[in-house]
């Protein structure tokens, strides 16, 4: 069993920066893949990002590539999304969640967070 908690969230302008944290805890999240998705009412849920265990192997949404960022923080059950040049399409309840590897597929996931709300006004 893993329990995640995200945090960081907020009200933010167009073109701003944020920075979102997911922790992780229980022993199953030791050598775990976290990613991060992301969903808007009447959407299904998109991949955004996810880092694997080591950090060593990252995977973006082709919508986030360039402007987002992830990283493992310290303690390492900690997974940082570094969200920058925000644009008001990228509104959304923000979610992490375990996996085996960085997979963009919502049904490789298996433990998710409660989410945390972002919103950007333009």
């Amino acid at each position: 069993q893993v329990e995640l908690a995200e945090s960081g969230g907020g009200l933010v302008q167009a073109g701003g920066s944020l920075r979102l944290a997911c922790v992780a805890s229980g022993r199953a999240s030791i050598g775990t893949t976290i990613g991060w998705f992301r969903q808007t009412p009447g959407k299904e849920r998109e991949f955004v990002a996810a880092i694997d265990s080591t950090g060593g192997l990252t995977a973006y949404g082709d919508s986030v590539r360039g402007r987002f960022a992830i990283s493992k923080g310290n303690p390492k059950n900690t997974v940082y999304l570094q969200m920058a040049s925000l644009t008001p399409e990228d509104t959304a309840v923000y979610y992490c969640a375990t996996a085996n590897r960085p997979r963009r597929g919502e049904r490789d996931y298996k433990f998710w967070g409660q989410g945390t709300q972002v919103a950007v006004s333009s």
